[in-house]
């Protein structure tokens, strides 16, 4: 005989390894857009807001900032694989207030929460990480299922 889930008590197991919360406070140190390749995916209304926000239409925007992989549209990165958006000097967004749900949901990211082992390798990269706020887990867990990073 089986028993419903319902009239199972909740196991610790069950719940992830960071249950009690993690902490994060973002320093601003720019790490997190920059590193090794990869992609920022943007959708339509994030490419439009950012678009306002440079005051330029969403035509010349996405040519000059935004690249297609596949069906997919993600942000350009300079050579060194800088985010287009990453002041160069002062390490900084410069369109922190409209940047991508990607980009908001760091470093709660799927990828970073597998194991302890990947958070602590996410906490050596990300001095926020870590540090900081606690935030519980209903929060982590609405921020990892915004994006599949």
């Amino acid at each position: 005989m089986t028993k419903s889930a319902s009239n199972r008590p909740e196991a610790a197991s069950e719940q992830p390894w960071y249950r009690d919360g993690l902490r994060f406070e973002c320093t601003g140190c720019g790490n997190c857009c920059t590193g090794a390749p990869g992609y920022v995916w943007v959708n339509q209304a994030e490419i439009e807001a950012l678009a306002e926000r440079l005051g330029m239409p969403v035509s010349r925007f996405e040519r000059r900032y935004v690249r297609k992989i596949g069906i997919r549209r993600s942000l350009k990165e300079y050579a060194n694989f800088d985010c287009v958006f990453l002041d160069r000097k002062t390490r900084k967004c410069t369109v922190y207030e409209q940047r991508p749900r990607q980009c908001r949901t760091w470093p709660f990211w799927k990828s970073n929460l597998r194991t302890p082992q990947t958070w602590k390798a996410t906490c050596e990269v990300c001095p926020g990480s870590g540090q900081g706020k606690l935030y519980q887990l209903e929060k982590i867990e609405e921020q990892a299922a915004v994006v599949s990073v």
